[in-house]
């Protein structure tokens, strides 16, 4: 999956937008004009995290809300300074079809949330941006592959540490020798979830846990320091169900993948622990980042058996990792190219997510 040509596609997001494709949309045939999204769900992240950031794009704006919350969906839209025409609610949300601001709906509903607004915004004509995970099933997934295949819309999952340039760095690192040959990989990611009330801990609405919500995360860092798919996994679960926050999703779950190299990655997600590092090691050296996926401050070590020497890591694809995702879609979009993180990523991590969760329940390792 981590190649330096992919790399090369990373930094490239970042750049002045190339000349569009003859015969590709109106849209497309602009370059120097930004392309709107649509926010479909006002909860924190939309509103706290990707919002703020249209300032930092050079490629994006913000031009539609989704709510079921009308006077929400008012005030920032006050805030942003969007036309009423920009305002929706999940029950006129598909004549959004009819807003030609709208180029892309980025999808930051609850996991259950993510293939039925993701289709129809296919359907509506409009390109995706989806928070992972992707959905709560690979068959979701690959509906939602479908249906955006199906209109010649672009589908693009929220997988912000792709352009996060900490991680860009480290990458580089491990794909350029620096350590010597990949031995080992670990990684722990978790925050304490203290309000049973959150929909993260409803299972029909986040479709599981704490590997859902941030083991993906572990999950992903294995996957692009190590360059590879795994061939083998074993998962093991260890839940208080007496814990009121955890009658229906799991807290602590451990998962060990097995790679064709031969190097072996041990990951954690956890609900009831703050934690957020990675380390791969190498014949050679280690590369080190504590914290690891975190949206700003992440820190990165190398050495030979220990933190020697501290890396101050180049800029990222855009001003931030955000801002440099959200330009990496319409970039895609204007060039007619897939994402690096398209439709078929968040499903080869949701089938890996479904294989982890057999295997706690079973106890046994699983053969991919």
């Amino acid at each position: 999956m981590t190649t330096m040509n992919r790399r090369q596609s990373i930094a490239a997001a970042g750049g002045l937008a190339v000349a569009s494709l003859a015969g590709g949309a109106a849209t497309a045939q602009t370059p120097d004009r930004k392309m709107g999204y649509a926010i479909v769900g006002l909860g924190y992240y939309a509103v706290n995290v990707i919002m703020p950031q249209f300032k930092n794009c050079q490629h994006s704006k913000l031009v539609a809300v989704v709510s079921g919350d009308p006077e929400k969906a008012k005030r920032l839209a006050a805030e942003y300074g969007l036309p009423k025409r920009g305002i929706y609610s999940y029950d006129n949300y598909d004549s959004i079809k009819n807003n030609p601001d709208v180029d892309i709906v980025y999808v930051c509903l609850p996991n259950s949330m993510h293939a039925e607004y993701t289709i129809r915004a296919a359907k509506a004509g409009k390109h995706v941006m989806c928070e992972k995970p992707m959905a709560i099933s690979s068959a979701e997934c690959e509906a939602m592959i479908a249906a955006c295949k199906q209109a010649g819309k672009k589908l693009m999952i929220g997988y912000r540490s792709h352009f996060e340039a900490t991680n860009l760095e480290a990458r580089r690192l491990a794909n350029s020798g620096a350590i010597g040959k990949r031995r080992y990989f670990r990684s722990e990611h978790g925050f304490v979830q203290r309000d049973p009330s959150k929909w993260r801990l409803k299972k029909a609405l986040s479709g599981g846990g704490s590997m859902m919500d941030i083991g993906i995360y572990a999950l992903q860092a294995a996957r692009y320091m190590t360059g590879e798919e795994p061939i083998a996994l074993y998962a093991h679960e260890q839940t208080d169900k007496n814990d009121p926050r955890f009658t229906e999703v799991e807290d602590m779950i451990e998962f060990e993948l097995e790679f064709p190299s031969g190097v072996i990655a041990s990951c954690m997600s956890m609900y009831s622990a703050n934690q957020n590092h990675y380390i791969l090691m190498g014949d050679q050296g280690r590369i080190e980042l504590e914290p690891a996926t975190r949206y700003t401050g992440n820190r990165m070590w190398t050495g030979k058996d220990g933190r020697e020497t501290e890396v101050t890591s180049p800029p990222g694809p855009g001003s931030t990792q955000f801002a440099g995702q959200l330009d990496h879609l319409v970039q895609c979009i204007r060039e007619n190219r897939e994402p690096i993180v398209g439709g078929e990523e968040g499903l080869r991590d949701m089938r890996l997510i479904e294989a982890i969760y057999r295997s706690a329940r079973e106890q046994k390792r699983i053969t991919l």
